[in-house]
Parts: C-alpha cells; structure tokens; sequence
C-alpha cells in the first residue's frame, strides 16, 4: 500500500518538475557565461517567459509547486554543507559592527520605505531581505517562510540583480578613488553587493586579498538569514487568525529547513563532510535553488509582474544607496578606512 502511495506520488508530481529541472540545467551552463546574472536570476526569467508562451497544464502544477518550495527548502539545507562557522566566526566578527549596523539601516530604512512609496508588501519584504543579507538567496529563504506569490518573487529578484550588476561594475573604480585597502572593499562589497557572483566578481578585479575577504564577510551576512526568517516566521503566525488555538510554542516559529540548515553548517564545520563531498554538494544546492527559481518563474504572470511598476525598483536603489553609504560610514566610525 505504502508503495502504490509513494510510487502515485511520484507519477503526480513528475510532469511538472521535469520542466523546471530542463530550464534549472540550461540556466546553470548560462550562468557560467553570464556570472553577473547567475543560474538562479536567468532560470526565474526563462521560466517566466516560457510560463507566459507554454502555459502550465493543470496536471503539471503539483510537481511545479514541489519544485518550488520543497525542492527551494532542500537546497537550502544543502548551502548550510558549504559553509564554515570556524571561518564565519573570525572575519565575522571583525566586521561585526560594520554588518548589524547596515542590516539595522537596511531593514528599518525598508519598513518606512514600503509604506512611503505604497510597494506592495510581499515584494517590498523581499527586495529589502534581499538588499539586507543575501540577494536571491535571502529572496528564496524568505518567499519558504512567508508563502510570497510568484510574481512577488520575480519582482524582488530582477530589482536585486539590477543593482547587483551595477555594484560589480562600479564598486572597484569607487574603491580605488576612495583609497580603500583590500580588507576594506572585501568588507564593503561583502556588506553591500549581495550575490556571491556579483561579490566575486566586484572583489576580484579589485584583489585577491578583496575576494577572500569578501567572501567570508557574504557568507557571514548569510548567517543573519536564520534568526531572520524565524523572526518573520513569528509575524506571519502573529498575524493569522488564532482559530480557537492557543499561542504556538516557541519552537513552531522555526521552520524546519532552517534548523538543518543549521545542522548541515555544524557538520561541515566539524569536519564531518568529507571533501570529496564538498563539491557536489555545493553543486545540487546551487542546481537546486535554480530549478526552484525556474518553476517560481514558470508559475508567475507577466502582467502582475509588469503591474508592479517602478516601486520596488525604488525602493531597491534607495536600499542598496543606504546601504553602501553606511557600510563606508560604519567602517571610518571604527577605524577600518
């Protein structure tokens, strides 16, 4: 019986990953080419495009919504195996005041903001998470912990890829004319640049000192993603109907990807995933968070996302000005510049 159930679960929900998965995999060898977009940004656009020509039948919506959301929570478990708390802890800890002080600009800045330019709120959530502590990565956590629609995410991913290109562009030239050393610029594209390849690639023509630094200090910044997502875990219950239920316990605040994402991060930083493992599974949380995107991408419309308008744009450049401003402001008020 258990076997007819597994195997009829498998036959509903394999027609609606494989497209995901064939879009996830074209995204991946693009993003290769393409790092300053990366897999995930190219695979949310070519699934929203291709979602708008094909269409999702209905059969295909139950293993593109797994797609989404189980296989998104997965992979992000699987990050947590890439990274080393030993590591975190020491540049972290030298930038410590430096990173909470542009997370608290970021994100209280974010809440005046979103009611001050009237941004719908799920996108407006997202594109300040986002700017605050990862980009798309921060993006895909928070949509698992919030439930944003589809569109909601495609909006906050494009307005971070925009200035994630235009952080890579211009951050060495800004770095050089400031005078900045390589700790300092690794620090201040860590803290103000948000996806890894656009960290990379900011801090790489900067230095190779830049680049180790940077991307410690991103890696640090994604640690913020979990006492993050359960404080917003707790406004979203806070905010549903009781129900006739009591308060739920502490502990059900806390999505449970994230408490592995925990567990995955103590494992690798006791040395209890092998290296040869190392690749690999930095490879399936990469190929994992890209198929997500993909069918994030495929089960959105175009025309909410158009309806969206220039308000989260704003929104995201305003956030991202904060953001490199206090970054440099924090820096000089400690000493670092």
């Amino acid at each position: 019986m258990s076997i007819r159930i597994h195997t009829t679960g498998i036959a509903a929900i394999l027609p609606g990953i494989i497209p995901p998965v064939l879009i996830g995999a074209a995204a991946l060898v693009a993003g290769e080419m393409l790092p300053l977009l990366g897999g995930p940004v190219i695979a949310i656009l070519a699934g929203l495009c291709a979602g708008q020509v094909f269409g999702i039948r209905k059969e295909a919506r139950p293993g593109n919504t797994f797609a989404s959301r189980t296989i998104l929570q997965a992979s992000i478990v699987l990050l947590g195996a890439g990274m080393s708390l030993g590591e975190v802890a020491r540049i972290g800890w030298e930038g410590f005041p430096v990173m909470c002080g542009t997370l608290a600009v970021c994100l209280i800045s974010g809440i005046i903001l979103i009611r001050l330019l009237q941004v719908e709120r799920e996108a407006g959530i997202l594109v300040t998470y986002g700017t605050a502590i990862c980009g798309a990565s921060a993006i895909a956590t928070m949509s698992a912990v919030t439930g944003a629609a589809g569109p909601a995410v495609a909006v906050s991913v494009t307005v971070i890829v925009l200035y994630n290109i235009l952080g890579a562009l211009f951050f060495p030239t800004l770095g050089h004319m400031l005078g900045l050393s390589q700790e300092a610029f690794g620090l201040w594209a860590g803290t103000a640049i948000n996806d890894t390849s656009s960290v990379l690639a900011a801090a790489t023509v900067y230095g190779a000192a830049a680049a180790a630094y940077a991307v410690v200090v991103k890696l640090t910044r994604t640690l913020a993603l979990v006492p993050l997502a359960i404080f917003q875990s707790w406004i979203q219950k806070r905010g549903e109907p009781a129900g006739g239920r009591g308060q739920d316990p502490w502990y059900r605040l806390v999505p449970p990807f994230l408490i592995w994402f925990l567990v995955a991060a103590a494992l690798q930083s006791a040395g209890l995933i092998p290296d040869p493992f190392d690749g690999p599974v930095r490879f399936l949380a990469r190929a994992g968070i890209t198929t997500a995107m993909a069918a994030v991408g495929l089960g959105s419309s175009l025309g909410e996302v158009r309806s969206a308008g220039w308000r989260p744009v704003l929104l995201g450049g305003i956030l991202w000005i904060l953001v490199s401003g206090s970054s440099l402001l924090f820096q000089y008020l400690s000493g670092r510049i």
